[in-house]
């Protein structure tokens, strides 16, 4: 190749991973020859136009899914817009998640038919290997677990993805198969397949559930909002975990067949699913069982918002940390002999306010993984007589509020997960209440 064109110093926002545009450190202590910088600062300073794109290193990748991808480098007018364009692109194919490293180099054409203002962008690409595994143990409900994952990405050539996941339990074994495939040019649609069998234990509850099923799932945008349709058909077996469970958990036990159609709207600014500081979670689901078969008949609404700003089965279930904290999970309303049996509508809300630790201690490093964390949860939960007008059942919903208030520590575990050591004083506590 020819020269390698770099982004000048006031635009080091736009970093690039790997090469960072082919140039390297030391390349900033060589002198330029005086026509190569001659042509660097004319091409700095007037339009360009990007003759050829190439993407070298494929495999088993059709080309003609890249070509949506890296389409609008072609649109470039001028060097720091063929910059950001390739920058785009770049993090356009890592998303695929077929790659394990995408390189780009900017070059000045060269042959028969390059122009004085001719640039040639090159996509260096690593794919991901055929099939992928892990291992790995995980503890949760009172049981350990050993996990085991198979993937084949990028299966057929256009970032389809086939994921196979085995957990094998002290207590119970799940196991999963799940097709992904997008639209090209359009990853955020895309349409997953799955089959699998999921077993839970729900202690509160004194029930044990049993889920063997399959769903189709289209996951698409439309303007601002995110929707997604899914049907799902299950086969369900309810048990009891001890001999001392309730005769309304025990009526309830056996098996049933739920056919479900669900829509999910949702509009997401949040600039962090896991620490926001800034943005608005808009969440709205409706499921609607027996329509499509089955012997299990609902129609269920789930509303969720969520500001952020800088400073159960077929039933509901409310209580603990991911609700109302400092009351047991699942552990408030309706409950029949130590079990919670949930209620047919509820609310809940939350204050959170997340802050850096005191005098910044590990600032700029690990010390940032921390917050301190200040909470106000509030909600109840019930029945409803369905004789009764939406004023009667407003009202019970208004009566005995449950709530508490908080603080404590926040720890971030990369993008997927935290861990919250917190202070919690329940409040509004009612009888049967955990």
């Amino acid at each position: 190749l020819g020269t390698i064109w770099k982004c000048p110093q006031h635009l080091d926002p736009l970093p690039m991973h790997g090469r960072d545009l082919g140039v390297h450190p030391d390349d900033l202590m060589e002198t330029p020859e005086p026509e190569q910088e001659s042509k660097q600062e004319v091409l700095e300073n007037k339009d360009v136009v990007v003759q050829h794109v190439n993407i070298q290193g494929l495999g088993r990748t059709k080309e003609d899914l890249l070509g949506y991808e890296i389409s609008d480098v072609f649109h470039a007018k001028n060097l720091i817009d063929v910059m950001k364009k390739a920058h785009v692109a770049r993090q356009r194919l890592l998303r695929l998640g077929i790659f394990k490293d995408v390189e780009v180099l900017i070059d000045t054409s060269e042959g028969a038919d390059a122009l004085p203002n001719g640039l040639d962008v090159t996509f260096e690409v690593t794919e991901v290997k055929r099939l992928t595994g892990s291992y790995n143990t995980m503890v949760g409900n009172n049981e350990g677990s050993m996990v085991l994952g198979l993937k084949l990405p990028n299966m057929f050539g256009r970032a389809e993805k086939l994921t196979f996941q085995f957990s094998y339990g002290t207590k119970e074994t799940s196991y999963g198969l799940s097709f992904f495939k997008p639209q090209p040019g359009h990853f955020e649609r895309n349409l997953t397949l799955n089959m699998y069998k999921v077993t839970g234990q729900f202690p509160w509850s004194s029930l044990k559930e049993t889920d063997r099923g399959m769903s189709a799932e289209l996951n698409f945008p439309l303007g601002m909002t995110n929707h997604t349709l899914k049907w799902e058909g299950v086969w369900r077996e309810l048990g009891c975990l001890a001999r001392s469970a309730s005769f309304a958990v025990r009526e309830e036990s056996g098996h049933s067949l739920k056919s479900a159609l669900s829509h999910t709207v949702s509009i997401d600014s949040r600039n962090s699913a896991i620490f926001p500081s800034r943005g608005a979670l808009l969440r709205i689901n409706q499921e609607l069982a027996g329509y499509t078969g089955g012997d299990a008949s609902f129609l269920k609404e789930d509303f969720e918002l969520q500001l952020n700003r800088r400073c159960v089965l077929s039933r509901f279930y409310l209580g603990g940390p991911t609700s109302v904290r400092g009351f047991g999970m699942y552990s408030i309303g309706p409950q029949s002999e130590g079990d919670y049996l949930g209620g047919e509508a509820y609310w809940a809300g939350g204050l959170h306010l997340y802050t850096p630790l005191p005098f910044r201690p590990g600032k700029g490093g690990f010390g940032d993984l921390f917050r301190t964390h200040f909470f106000l949860n509030a909600g109840n939960l019930c029945n409803l007589n369905y004789g009764e007008g939406p004023r009667a059942h407003l009202q019970k919903l208004a009566e005995c509020i449950r709530w508490s208030y908080g603080a404590g520590i926040v720890l971030r575990l990369g993008n997927i997960a935290r861990l919250e050591l917190n202070y919690c004083v329940p409040m509004g506590v009612q009888s049967g209440d955990r």
